[in-house]
């Protein structure tokens, strides 16, 4: 499955950090990760660390499917507001998964920090209302969360004008979310792992898996096998395909990136990223050199071809979009790019294993705008439910959902 289309910034800005050898042998380890992107590599990390032998297993070159294609926005603000997720699950099971993004962009610093050169850092997030219709939610929204302690605060339009130069009839400003290079980070990731002991190989590809009570036999496209107590899938949105039932939906998104822009152009934009309510959403944010990154207009397509066809064309209508918020911006794409996501129904991620399978092999899928936040809590939840211990989000992020979310389905 092609992820991408275009020229991924983070691809060309970085190049082949590392290359990995290629598993043609047979061979064994406690967990297998089957993906090489950063959700694979924040899963891999954190049980090395606390450890496990953990055996990566990427069938492109590292870093090279979605993981090139993020925007890289770490928010702890969910795409479905914390209001409807405590309408569809309960108030504090929403607050819960909050709580989580919050806590996980401290530990993504952490682990920035220690890692060193990934282009990590702090910014506020700015939610305008897209439409005046748009402003009783997002205050229903911020009242919900200062209620449990969320620092968030309500901007009027003359509010938004003055400090960020656009007009937006009102707006959500928080002080907790930040933007990191998430090819770079993979890679250094994948690197720490190896240090500790564990392997990481590339272009190497799992044909068949037979899970039995022990553990999980896999088999590769060359006839080497791989055994394995444990088998998490962090293949992004391919893992779908091993799936009984469909979980989520496959989208395009688009996104392009500037030249570096002066300081004094950018202003408050400089370290604060800014979305919108409409959905699809427009975002942007800056990267640390400067450059402003802009995305969205995200569309059903998933025919790799047709997405390929509309990059310039998504990529100009950004750039429009922008150049009407903020005319003063120079807004020359100098890489554009578009890549799949996918979407579930309520916005929430599966970790865990599926009743189709048993409890040998777990599913990781951090779908969604939060899936670099999401992928940090499905490290520790993933690790606990390998070390046999309970997790507070195991239930909520499980397939168990599943069954809830087809009731209200049906629900007349």
């Amino acid at each position: 499955m092609d992820l991408k289309s275009g020229y991924p910034y983070w691809a060309i800005k970085n190049g082949l950090l590392t290359a990995f050898p290629k598993l043609i042998h047979h061979h064994a380890c406690d967990v297998v990760v089957i993906g090489g992107g950063i959700t694979g590599a924040l899963i891999a990390d954190e049980l090395s660390r606390h450890g496990h032998h953990v055996v990566v297993i990427e069938q492109r070159d590292v870093g090279w499917g979605s993981s090139a294609a993020s925007t890289a926005l770490l928010q702890y603000e969910i795409d479905t507001h914390m209001t409807d997720l405590a309408k569809r699950y309960g108030e504090a099971d929403a607050v819960l998964a909050y709580r989580a993004c919050a806590q996980a962009i401290g530990e993504i610093e952490a682990l920035a920090v220690a890692l060193g050169d990934v282009d990590f850092e702090r910014q506020k997030s700015l939610y305008y209302a897209s439409h005046e219709e748009d402003v009783a939610a997002l205050k229903e929204e911020l009242a919900l969360r200062q209620k449990h302690g969320f620092d968030a605060t309500w901007l009027n339009s003359d509010d938004i004008l003055a400090e960020y130069g656009f007009e937006a009839p009102g707006a959500i400003l928080t002080q907790l979310a930040a933007s990191i290079d998430p090819y770079r980070m993979a890679y250094r990731l994948f690197n720490a792992v190896v240090e500790r002991g564990g392997e990481v190989y590339d272009r190497t590809q799992m044909a068949s898996m037979s899970p039995d009570e022990q553990g999980v036999t896999l088999t590769l496209t060359n006839g080497a096998t791989l055994r394995c107590q444990h088998l998490i899938m962090a293949a992004g949105y391919e893992s779908q395909a091993w799936l009984p039932e469909k979980v989520a939906i496959n989208r395009s998104s688009y996104a392009f990136i500037t030249d570096p822009l002066a300081p004094e152009a950018l202003g408050a934009l400089r370290h604060t990223m800014v979305w919108e309510s409409a959905r699809p959403y427009l975002y942007m944010r800056c990267t640390g050199d400067g450059r402003l990154l802009v995305g969205g207009d995200d569309d059903d397509e998933d025919i790799p071809k047709r997405r390929d066809a509309r990059v310039e064309e998504k990529a100009a209508g950004l750039a429009r979009k922008i150049e009407a918020l903020w005319p003063r911006l120079d807004m020359n794409p100098t890489f554009s790019w578009g890549g799949t996501f996918a979407e579930t129904e309520d916005g929430l991620p599966f970790f865990g294993p599926h009743e189709a399978f048993g409890s040998r092999v777990h599913f990781a899928m951090a779908y969604g705008g939060n899936g670099i936040s999401y992928s940090m809590i499905g490290a520790t939840l993933l690790r606990a439910l390998i070390e046999g211990r309970e997790h507070p989000l195991e239930a909520l992020f499980s397939f168990q959902r599943l069954a809830k979310l087809a009731a209200r389905q049906d629900d007349p």
